[in-house]
């Protein structure tokens, strides 16, 4: 495969294919993410990728400049560097992109992960792009979008038959929360830990609770629900 070895040198056509290439992947990947109306989506994912790419081939350009044209003035001034740690800062600087992406909601519930792992996937994966190794970048490309695509269906499906689970429950009253917690244990269940918050009179908001639950038993999740939601001092009822 010696065209192969022609697209890994450093020349026009090797760059415009690597930067292309970083576009399209990490621009693919953030498409999913987009319509599902994440803080991350096509755009972020096309330019985390592209600058990783960027990076990397400017990591080469020195690298063969340096030994290059560049040889005898890097002589003379004494310069030493390792022109491939640009690559280790681009994973450095993604964590505090990804750091922005996580949040945890009023629920307390945290939401972003996904996004942040996946903005790391990409930036390596635009590492490799910018690095020429392109058998890697296709099968990295393939997986990454499986696993952003197709496992969340295997994973709602394991969490919706899982014994363990997690409701969040607003209601009227403390003085309801001795109700809420008989009626979780007459559904055959073992509380382990419950996580309160008051509610706050300038907000208007209820107080909450979350139960950290186990079914004895297997049996619906809705069912769960559904039982305790049929108190009347309960105002909201999710699972998270």
């Amino acid at each position: 495969m010696e065209w192969l070895d022609y697209l890994r040198e450093l020349n026009i056509w090797s760059v415009m294919l690597r930067l292309t290439a970083a576009m399209a992947f990490g621009g693919l990947i953030g498409l999913e993410r987009g319509k599902k109306r994440r803080a991350a989506g096509f755009r972020t994912y096309m330019l985390v990728c592209l600058g990783a790419a960027l990076t990397m081939l400017l990591s080469q350009y020195e690298i063969l400049m340096l030994e290059g044209p560049w040889a005898q003035t890097a002589g003379v001034v004494g310069i030493r560097t390792d022109a491939a740690r640009f690559g280790a800062q681009v994973i450095n600087g993604i964590g505090f992109l990804g750091a922005g992406t996580i949040i945890v909601t009023g629920r307390q519930e945290v939401k972003g992960l996904t996004t942040a792992a996946g903005l790391w996937a990409s930036a390596c994966m635009g590492l490799a792009i910018g690095a020429g190794f392109y058998e890697c970048v296709i099968l990295a490309f393939v997986l990454i979008f499986l696993s952003i695509r197709l496992l969340p269906y295997l994973e709602n499906f394991i969490i919706e038959n899982a014994r363990n689970m997690n409701v969040y429950v607003e209601f009227s009253s403390l003085d309801d929360l001795g109700d809420i917690i008989g009626r979780i244990k007459t559904l055959d269940v073992n509380i382990y830990e419950v996580d309160i918050e008051r509610g706050r009179e300038e907000t208007q908001r209820y107080p909450s609770a979350v139960f950290s639950i186990r079914l004895n038993t297997k049996q619906p999740h809705t069912h769960v629900l559904a039982a305790i939601s049929e108190l009347e001092s309960v105002r909201t009822i999710d699972e998270i």
